[in-house]
């Protein structure tokens, strides 16, 4: 979310003061005669400075409403006249709908959107009188699903949230399958914690509207995952945490054995971004560390130069948890 700025100071109060402070420059003209050449533009440009610290146009904020599992998320959110919000449809298979109203009637036409699967929906609040404004989807907002929504209109502003993942710790290693316990912690000056969503790279996992902020992630397969938190505040303002990496790991792969030059050289084949430990033994109790890689892609070759010695040698790619 974009900050707000001060509002624009209006032309009348800029000349005003700007009279007051050319009336302080000719006082001290009387005094100080000899500096009269210069003061005349020394006012021009203080005068010139304050208008353009004044004119700086506030920013507007873009919100987030998800619409998943036919409901809206948040379901409730405050913000700024001037503001925009934008609805998601996550759900895969379901269109939704946003559209100003009470539910079950029909919308009055304030705004009336539909969201197929993976669309989204903007509504720019410039003009908006303050005050609530009740919303529904038109196909889903009476029962059973009661999908229905709110967004209050005011003028008032307030510091973003402040929000952070404290488990796990960043770089973090588990084995597949894996379920991760993320928690978060989120604060607010001022103002309330409404909404905490956990996500997988761009991709939402979940949202907590209360503390504590924990969530559990079932990750059935081994892959590198940035999680990161998006705290939102009772006006709508949202942060979102540092990333924090987590490597789920597995077996790796070795292939593609070949003899050259009286040097053996196989493939491992794991996962770009993990560390791989290659190791050789010749009774399949006492291992040898051969090499360890930061494996550059998917696949990369491991040369063992003192192969020649063995008549007999295995080999293994160890991860360390």
């Amino acid at each position: 979310m974009v900050g707000r700025g001060l509002q624009p100071a209006s032309p009348r109060r800029i000349l005003l003061i700007c009279d007051f402070l050319e009336q302080i420059a000719r006082a001290r003209l009387v005094k100080e005669s000899n500096v009269m050449k210069n003061s005349k533009p020394l006012v021009f440009l203080s005068c010139v400075a304050l208008w353009l610290a004044l004119i700086q146009p506030s920013s507007a904020a873009t919100f987030i409403v998800t619409q998943t599992s036919f409901v809206f998320t948040p379901s409730t959110m405050s913000i700024a006249q001037g503001d925009s919000v934008t609805w998601t449809n996550k759900d895969p298979l379901v269109t939704h709908s946003s559209a100003s109203g009470t539910a079950p009637a029909s919308p009055n036409g304030l705004w009336n959107g539909t969201n197929h699967p993976g669309g989204t929906y903007i509504v720019d609040f410039t003009g908006f009188a303050v005050g609530n404004y009740p919303y529904f989807c038109t196909f889903h907002g009476g029962p059973p699903f009661n999908m229905v929504g709110s967004i209050t209109v005011t003028n008032a502003t307030l510091a973003a949230p402040s929000v952070s993942i404290t488990s796990p710790p960043d770089d973090t290693r588990f084995a597949a399958p894996a379920n991760i316990a993320l928690t978060a912690t989120a604060t607010q000056v001022g103002g309330t914690i409404t909404n905490v969503q956990f996500f997988s790279g761009t991709g939402l996992l979940g949202s907590v509207s209360s503390s504590p902020y924990n969530f559990t992630v079932n990750v059935p397969v081994a892959s590198n995952y940035a999680f990161t938190a998006v705290a939102m505040n009772n006006l709508g303002a949202a942060a979102t945490s540092a990333v924090v990496n987590v490597f789920v790991e597995t077996n790796a792969i070795l292939t593609n054995p070949l003899l050259t030059n009286g040097q053996f050289q196989l493939t491992v084949n794991g996962i770009s971004g993990q560390t791989y430990a290659t190791e050789s033994s010749s009774n399949l109790v006492n291992w040898s560390a051969i090499s360890t890689n930061l494996a550059p892609s998917n696949s990369f070759n491991v040369v063992d130069p003192s192969a020649t010695n063995a008549t007999l040698r295995f080999y293994r790619a160890r991860q360390d948890l």
